[in-house]
């Protein structure tokens, strides 16, 4: 099975003027694609901070996502510093200078030209020449840190992203208190390799206390996975502790 991880780059995250964005979002997409996604790092708009994560991270990871630092402000940094990771220099593309010229006209600065840099070696990924193309070095896919965009161009890497198996999924709603049913969540998941099952309470006013879901590479193992809990939490809770099931699908051929 595949695995990513994410570096999330941004003084503004770690000083909270700005609401990190990309990370649900990034979690979504994979967890669809079977590519389990293991590790967040967030980190200053620092290079050497910011090599030294992605030299850590791909090494690792099958697939690592930065977002943010790739505008055309000083502290746009993080090409440089992939540049630095991977221990190649920074060239201009040319035909990326041509339509960042083309987009601004007589206001191009080199600000907006540092943005054609690249790392000797980098890949621009896009549809046609329409699209403003997404950067891959090695396994790093450099994503812009605003989210609107950063969905935008995830749509160009999909497609170069090989998953090699499919998740499913199945929950349990149910009155029950966490504490209560841990030992039996804790034995469920042991008695069914390759599940993963996760607690999730609820204080508002929903119909259940707990979702407790199931995840994992074979729906015969979830679906078994889930109807092991439910039976176990009948007989500690009674019948009235299960509100529904969410049951799993077959994943699509």
């Amino acid at each position: 099975m595949r695995r990513a991880a994410a570096l999330v780059i941004g003084n503004e995250i770690l000083t909270g003027k700005v609401v990190e964005g990309n990370v649900a979002f990034l979690a979504k997409e994979l967890f669809a694609l079977g590519i389990r996604f293991e590790r967040v790092i967030i980190c200053p708009d620092v290079p050497e901070e910011i090599a030294r994560d992605v030299n850590e991270l791909r090494v690792t990871y099958d697939y690592v996502f930065t977002s943010g630092g790739v505008g055309p402000t000083h502290d746009d940094v993080t090409v440089p510093a992939i540049a630095s990771a991977f221990g190649v220099a920074l060239a201009r593309d040319e035909a990326l200078s041509l339509r960042i010229r083309a987009h601004f006209g007589e206001r191009t600065t080199e600000g907006h030209l540092r943005m054609a840099d690249m790392p000797l070696g980098a890949t621009l990924l896009a549809r046609d020449t329409s699209d403003w193309p997404v950067l891959q070095v090695g396994n790093v896919f450099v994503m812009p840190g605003v989210p609107d965009i950063f969905r935008r161009k995830f749509a160009l890497v999909r497609p170069h992203l090989e998953a090699r198996a499919s998740f499913v999924s199945g929950a349990i709603f149910a009155w029950a208190d966490e504490g209560e049913i841990a030992s039996t969540l804790e034995q469920v998941e042991l008695a069914h390799e390759g599940v993963l099952v996760g607690s999730y309470p609820r204080f508002d006013d929903a119909d259940h206390s707990v979702k407790l879901t199931f995840d994992g590479s074979s729906a015969p193992r979830v679906l078994n996975a889930l109807l092991a809990c439910k039976q176990a939490l009948i007989a500690k809770l009674g019948e009235a502790s299960i509100v529904r099931l969410d049951l799993p699908d077959e994943p699509a051929s």
